[in-house]
C-alpha cells in the first residue's frame, strides 16, 4: 500500500494483478486498484475532478482527465472516508500510475489539488 497526505487529505492505494485479456489480437494485463480518500482536515471538501498519468513500460504515457471518480463526486466531512475501486489495462506486465484530484474546500470555497502517490502495477515475478 502507498499513502500520501496533501492539504489534510490522505490518499491510500492498494493494487492487484487481475489477469490477462485478449482484445483486437493483442494481449493486455489487467490490474485493479482500490483507493481510500480520508479527510483529515477540519473542513468539508468535495472531489470534483481527477487527473491520471498511466505509465506502461512498452508504451507512451497516457493521460486521463475526468469528472469525479467512478461516476461520483463525493463530499467528505472531517474524519470521513470514501473508497472506490477501478481498473487499468496495460500492454506490458509492468507499469505505474499517479495523478491528482481537484477538490473544493467548502469553508474557503477554494479549489485545491490532492496528489495521488505513484503506485506500481506489476505482475508478480515480472522482474525475475
Amino acid at each position: 500500500m502507498v499513502q500520501q497526505v496533501t492539504n489534510g487529505i490522505k490518499i491510500s492505494v492498494e493494487t492487484r494483478f487481475v489477469g490477462t485479456n485478449y482484445s483486437d489480437n493483442r494481449l493486455y494485463f489487467a490490474f485493479s486498484y482500490s483507493i481510500t480518500i480520508e479527510n483529515q482536515s477540519n473542513d468539508s471538501v468535495q472531489l470534483l475532478n481527477r487527473h491520471w498519468k498511466i505509465f506502461d513500460s512498452l508504451n507512451n504515457v497516457e493521460t486521463v482527465d475526468g469528472a469525479g471518480v467512478v461516476g461520483k463526486k463525493p463530499i467528505l466531512k472531517p474524519a470521513e472516508k470514501h473508497s472506490y475501486q477501478s481498473n487499468c489495462l496495460l500492454t506490458s506486465s509492468i507499469g505505474a500510475m499517479n495523478g491528482f484530484y481537484e477538490m473544493v474546500n467548502f469553508t474557503t470555497t477554494k479549489k485545491f489539488k490532492v496528489h495521488i502517490p505513484t503506485f506500481q502495477l506489476m505482475v508478480s515475478g515480472a522482474l525475475n
